[in-house]
């Protein structure tokens, strides 16, 4: 990409499933020029370090591999004739000017249409205010994943995973594909939240003790994690600490661009077309939604595409921007392409009921409700959504 200024359709930010499946639809439909930039040097998002099958099933029509399914989206959006620019960190998009750095030097296009889908990633040891020292073997998923997949290194023989959720059983897998036996997984919640075949194919088949109720206080060593301090001061010895999800959606471009954002998930404010409150603004996939699978990702980015279109060729804007109205114990409500998802802060017992205006269109059967998990709402025109009893 030279330094001068380009004209362009639409500029798409984060090259994961929600980005290169909106290019690819958008270039299908016609759009002219479609720039998809990415701050790694391999577009594919999440997927390319993540090796077990899972992928594809909603979007592909198939199951396959992480990496295979990240390559098959990337080739679809460059045969479409998008432009994938890798190696390159959006800095500002304001007005529509999109402002880049990279290897090459800084660089500017002026777009009709900006696509953010940024994604998420795991909340940190450093944002989780974890005492003790700062050795090596402290890592999230998806750091582990890309030691053992894209590095094919060590990543220790003991280990604590922090967190009871779908992908902390995931990083099990993980750990015992590379020979690394986990000495414990910790939550602070009462129970595990992921479901009861994956807990039973993992943390039941290799032995591994669920503590419930209690999280990490402190890590102990020097150059090498030694040990993990528990809140109940029981220490575990280990050499390795695991955090996995807490998803945080990876929003600070978007936040920094002035974008309205929902408190609770720390996401931009959309619609159920994605419009943002900025004009020609668009937020799609995880940034909107952490955390779905990579599928609803890249079927949102297909639907969104349709917003897009209508943008570029009627110029139409929604006058208000306004997100799906919750309470709690309801954390926040999303819009995808395959319905409405719905997080929990707590285990909840209930009937989710979705209101559009003062009429109720939807209301589930009475249940208990796991945070950490997706609950899956009809589409509708909601306007809010509670828990009643």
């Amino acid at each position: 990409m030279s330094s001068v200024n380009a004209d362009i359709d639409v500029a798409i930010i984060g090259a994961g499933p929600a980005g290169l499946s909106a290019a690819a639809e958008l270039r299908r439909r016609g759009a002219g020029r479609v720039v998809v930039f990415e701050r790694e040097a391999t577009p594919g998002g999440i997927p390319r370090h993540t090796a077990h099958l899972g992928y594809g099933a909603r979007d592909l029509h198939r199951i396959t591999t992480g990496p295979r399914y990240a390559a098959a989206l990337a080739r679809r959006a460059e045969k479409a004739g998008v432009e994938i620019e890798v190696g390159r960190s959006v800095r500002s998009f304001a007005n529509g000017m999109v402002v880049t750095t990279g290897a090459g030097g800084p660089a500017q296009v002026r777009a009709s249409a900006v696509l953010l889908a940024t994604g998420v990633r795991e909340r940190p040891r450093a944002a989780r205010l974890i005492a003790g020292d700062r050795p090596a073997g402290v890592l999230t998923t998806g750091a582990l994943q890309q030691f053992a997949a894209l590095h094919h290194q060590h990543v220790g023989s003991r280990a604590v995973v922090v967190g009871a959720e779908h992908v902390s059983f995931s990083a099990m897998l993980t750990l015992a594909h590379v020979d690394c036996r986990v000495a414990a997984m910790v939550t602070a919640l009462p129970r595990h939240q992921t479901y009861p075949p994956l807990r039973i194919a993992t943390a039941t088949r290799h032995r591994v003790p669920i503590l419930t109720r209690v999280g990490v206080a402190e890590i102990v060593g020097r150059q090498r994690v030694e040990e993990v301090v528990l809140t109940d001061g029981r220490r575990i010895a280990c050499d390795t600490v695991v955090f996995t999800g807490e998803w945080v959606p990876d929003c600070e471009l978007a936040r920094s661009g002035g974008l309205q954002m929902l408190p609770t998930a720390n996401s931009p404010v959309v619609d159920t077309g994605w419009h943002t409150q900025q004009r020609g603004v668009f937020a799609i996939g995880n940034l909107v939604h952490p955390a779905e699978t990579a599928d609803v990702c890249a079927l949102d980015g297909r639907a969104a595409a349709t917003q897009v279109m209508d943008w570029l060729t009627l110029g139409e804007w929604p006058a208000a921007v306004t997100p799906i109205a919750v309470a709690p114990p309801l954390l926040w409500a999303a819009t995808t392409a395959v319905g409405i998802t719905v997080r929990v802060g707590e285990f909840a017992r209930g009937s989710i009921e979705t209101r559009a205006g003062n009429a109720v269109v939807h209301r589930t059967r009475s249940r208990e409700w796991t945070p950490n998990r997706a609950i899956h709402l009809p589409a509708n025109e909601a306007t809010s959504i509670t828990l009643v009893g």
